[in-house]
């Protein structure tokens, strides 16, 4: 630790044991530093929009007092005067004090007030002579003491995962994270909007499965000590929605938590949130559509336009968007010929150019998907429907009619990022069953990721599943894309990080 991270730290002990000074003698005097009997009449936005364009005249002639509680974001003393902010929910006004308004108690303990303390206090509106909106104060209380100080350069910090790990500060000091996590919230209600204006049932399905299935991944593993069984964290919810188009409902679809047993980055997080939806009577082809119609809703309720800033890009996102087969990404974006590519042997040696470790074992399908992904997939910055997905990959989706090699699956690729997979429901139990049963010879092998077989699904299926298409959105990447955010921390609220040594 560097002499001047020393000093910090020593100056930031000093002022916490300060304020616990203040507390003390707060307690003494008979003050409660945690009252909790004040309740506000406004918010700081409220009398912003509500007043905020009076002249100073008709301010003047306002009789009502504004009660409006918050922290203390920063103050200016003058004396028997002061001017401070104080920040709210909703946003921040200026507040001014006077000894002779408040009186000598009252002024007494506003002068032993801290920056990040709450406070609630009451007046009248004016404008001061530099044309802010101000609180005059009649009163003010003390409502929450705050012990630590609030950082001066909290958004500069080279350390970025302490503001992970200290959301609640971050949330206080940057006004550009809470509008973030605004930001999120308001998408996941339109998301409902959407699916609900279009005749959609919002479910719930277990997070806890006795068997994980619905996705390649690796599942984290807990145990129920009544039943003595061991359960698993869901790693998607698909198996379950399918069973209900089984029962009845054409319409569904799930916002809620994933876990995968995964490593953590810029783009994963163990625990995230997924929107799944299944429609029967659809096929990928309807989604696809679907899913143009439901990010232009988005961009034009949260950002006003259909050209999204993101990274160094502007994505226009007007459909029709551009589609693309797995073997024509890797043609055009990773310069391979197309013949050269046809075959395993072909596309193993051109693996191997791209620094690629091939495996001896590997399938021609599994093979295409590692070289798009390393080739192809950062290189899709515009909108972009991958389809052309082999078999080996897609051990739910319903094969191609005219290419049984490949199945109806589409992934939506922006800005180089996978934001929704797609397909056509397999919805034959004999072959659901045989696949199930190549996915246990993988597990078998060692693929910790492969699904196991799920009987009671196939059971369902053979009591007979309609037509259908689902596809999953993964929410953290959607509100990264429509906030500008570079990394899924930035838009969890509290992301998983390592403990603190």
């Amino acid at each position: 630790m560097s002499n001047l991270e020393n000093d910090s730290l020593e100056e930031a002990v000093e002022q916490v044991e300060v304020r616990r000074q203040k507390l003390a003698k707060l307690i003494a005097t008979d003050h409660s530093p945690y009252p909790n009997d004040f309740r506000p009449s406004h918010t700081t936005r409220d009398i912003l929009a509500e007043f905020g364009s009076l002249s100073d005249q008709e301010l003047a002639g306002l009789t009502s007092e504004f009660y409006v509680a918050g922290r203390i974001m920063g103050i200016r003393k003058m004396g028997k005067a002061a001017f401070f902010h104080i920040q709210d929910r909703r946003g921040r006004i200026q507040v001014y004090v006077r000894k002779d308004r408040l009186g000598d108690e009252v002024y007494a303990l506003f002068q032993s007030l801290d920056i990040g303390d709450i406070v609630g206090v009451w007046g009248q509106l004016f404008r001061t002579k530099t044309k802010e909106l101000t609180i005059e104060a009649r009163g003010l209380r003390l409502l929450t003491k705050c012990l630590r100080p609030l950082p001066e350069k909290w958004h500069g910090l080279a350390d970025v995962e302490a503001r992970y790990r200290q959301r609640y500060v971050d949330l206080m000091v940057n006004p550009e994270v809470r509008d973030i996590f605004e930001k999120r919230s308001r998408i996941v209600r339109l998301l409902r909007r959407f699916f609900e204006e279009r005749d959609f049932l919002e479910v719930e399905t277990p997070m806890m499965q006795a068997i994980p299935g619905g996705a390649a991944a690796r599942p984290f593993v807990t145990h129920h000590n009544a039943l003595n069984m061991d359960l698993y964290l869901r790693v998607a919810p698909e198996l379950f929605l399918k069973r209900l188009l089984v029962g009845g409902f054409e319409r569904v679809f799930e916002l809620n938590r994933n876990f995968r047993n995964e490593g953590i980055s810029v783009r994963h997080n163990p625990e995230f949130t997924m929107l799944e939806f299944y429609q029967a009577y659809a096929t990928y082809d309807d989604l696809m559509r679907l899913t143009e119609e439901l990010f232009v809703t988005l961009a034009e309720e949260v950002v006003g336009s259909l050209q999204v800033p993101y990274a160094d890009h502007v994505i226009d996102l007007k459909p029709p968007w551009r589609r693309l087969t797995i073997k024509e990404a890797v043609v055009q974006h990773g310069g391979a010929e197309e013949q050269e590519i046809g075959t395993l042997e072909g596309l193993r040696h051109f693996a191997r150019q791209e620094g690629l470790h091939v495996d001896l074992n590997v399938s021609y399908g599994n093979l295409l998907v590692e070289v798009f992904e390393r080739v192809a997939e950062s290189q899709l910055i515009q909108p972009t429907f991958m389809t052309g997905y082999p078999l080996e990959v897609s051990p739910l989706a319903r094969k191609n009619d005219a290419n049984p090699a490949l199945v109806d699956r589409f992934e939506l690729y922006i800005g180089g990022r996978e934001l929704a997979n797609a397909f056509s429901e397999l919805n034959d139990p004999t072959d659901q069953r045989q696949r199930f049963l190549q996915q246990g010879e993988a597990r078998n092998a060692g693929d910790d990721t492969a699904n196991p077989i799920d009987d009671d699904y196939v059971r369902a299926l053979e009591y007979g599943m309609p037509p259908a298409a689902g596809e999953g959105i993964g929410i953290d990447r959607l509100v990264m894309f429509f906030t500008d955010s570079p990394s899924i921390r930035d838009v969890i609220l509290f992301p998983l990080l390592r403990p603190q040594r």
